[in-house]
């Protein structure tokens, strides 16, 4: 199994977590995307879409992270990251493409690079789009969990397919001084996870490619 990612991307970092709580093995492949890597010929080649990340599983070609994480559910099932009830698993995917589909095309590196080298936006003001839109994306995550039951994760007493989108969020957000008060259901749902070895391991730090 091999992980074509991103120290510093979302998705990779979903992908990422999920193969951590999985307990599954895999061989890291860094693309650096801040440098174009993933342009380059040897990596298009691989990857139509130019993306992070790619695995390369079962003699697949995995991309889209929503994807690779919903197909290890799928062929590696245990522990689950989605319920066994479809109204459960429809809660959990409704919050997962909350951050996955509303928040993060936003406020990606190819959004921002667009902002600041095209539009010829400062850093302050490129900065202030991303904090609007993520803290307004996340404003409505913690409306959703408020309508659940309470839980120690996003959905129940074990960490789901949103908890693997919600985490990498809130490290991007901290990255841009996102602001993350009055999110209480949100913040004690990261808090919980990165109390768990598999959160901390997967990591921007702890990746092989790591740079501050």
């Amino acid at each position: 199994m091999k992980l074509h990612n991103y120290f510093r991307s979302s998705a990779s970092f979903r992908v990422r977590i999920a193969l951590e709580i999985k307990g599954l093995s895999y061989d890291y492949l860094p693309v650096h995307l801040a440098r174009g890597e993933q342009r380059k010929e040897a990596y298009a080649a691989l990857v139509p879409d130019r993306l992070v990340p790619m695995l390369e599983i079962d003699g697949l070609r995995l991309s889209q992270s929503m994807t690779i994480i919903e197909y290890l559910d799928e062929t590696r099932p245990s522990p689950p990251l989605l319920p066994t009830d479809a109204a459960g698993r429809a809660r959990v995917r409704a919050l997962a493409q909350s951050i996955a589909c509303e928040i993060h095309p936003l406020n990606n590196l190819r959004v921002l690079q667009y902002l600041g080298k095209t539009l010829a936006l400062d850093e302050e003001r490129k900065n202030t789009w991303y904090r609007h839109w993520v803290r307004q994306g996340l404003e409505s995550f913690e409306r959703q969990l408020a309508q659940g039951p309470d839980s120690t994760y996003c959905c129940g007493s074990t960490p789901t397919l949103a908890d693997c989108c919600l985490v990498p969020q809130i490290f991007n957000g901290r990255r841009f001084d996102v602001n993350f008060d009055a999110l209480p259901r949100t913040m004690a749902a990261f808090d919980a996870c990165m109390a768990l070895p598999a959160f901390d391991k997967a990591q921007p730090a702890n990746c092989p490619d790591y740079q501050p």
